[in-house]
């Protein structure tokens, strides 16, 4: 049975001044996949991922979300309607708590204040660290307790699709596996991902299919497992 798109890239491009940065990106995310965009650094992987959220805008092309045209909504609003990104860099409130920075991720969400703290429980629930030092300034937590904040931020607000951009960057390899792990729980408990990530060989083993991105242009499209045998994606991506 095919899935429902959840989210659709139609043409987009963007520009930085007079640097295209995107040239005519299209994409499709179906509901309940984990789909990866793969590419070298400075490909424009964050770039598109900021146009799909609504923080940068796109010059041509359109953007549709659960069917509804969201290119020209603002952030704010984005979010609301069910789409959560994990942004590069992880960018928690450092001189907040932990506890502080999820009441921030739920800040969007009109429900009871039991219902807020079920959520809050379910997030503590996946990332049993967060629960440990719910008292403790963010800034303060490892770089891998920062990743799971910043993603358990995100799922404070129910996303329907979870935006990822770089969830290994700056990690090392054992919490690299940890946060991947997360990522693939996630995705079992009904959350669409669409996953920006410049480590192709964990990106492609946890995703059901992805595009390769170079220069601001699709090169490639596929079944992850496909382009794991592909020689052009080995040579490139893979260390091969």
């Amino acid at each position: 049975m095919e899935r429902n798109v959840m989210l659709e890239v139609n043409d987009v491009h963007v520009y930085y001044g007079n640097i295209h940065a995107i040239k005519g990106v299209s994409l499709q995310v179906r509901e309940g996949e984990v789909v990866s965009l793969i590419g070298a650094n400075g490909a424009g992987k964050t770039t598109i991922l900021q146009t799909i959220s609504g923080l940068l805008p796109a010059t041509q092309g359109n953007i549709s979300f659960q069917g509804q045209n969201i290119t020209k909504t603002e952030a704010h609003k984005i979010v609301k309607m069910g789409m959560a990104q994990v942004p590069e860099g992880r960018r928690i409130f450092a001189n907040l708590t932990v506890k502080d920075n999820l009441k921030m991720g739920s800040f969007t969400v009109k429900d009871t204040p039991e219902n807020l703290e079920k959520n809050r429980a379910s997030v503590y629930a996946r990332f049993p660290r967060l629960w440990e030092r719910k008292n403790q300034m963010a800034g303060t937590l490892s770089g891998g307790e920062q990743q799971m904040l910043a993603m358990g931020r995100a799922l404070m607000s129910r996303p329907k699709l979870l935006l990822l951009d770089e969830p290994s960057m700056g990690l090392a390899p054992i919490l690299v596996k940890e946060i991947f792990e997360i990522i693939r729980n996630v995705s079992k408990d009904g959350v669409t991902v669409l996953l920006v990530e410049q480590n192709a060989k964990i990106a492609l083993s946890i995703s059901n299919r992805a595009y390769v991105l170079e220069t601001g242009a699709i090169a490639l499209e596929g079944d992850s497992q496909e382009l794991m045998t592909n020689e052009k994606v080995k040579k490139a991506y893979l260390g091969a």
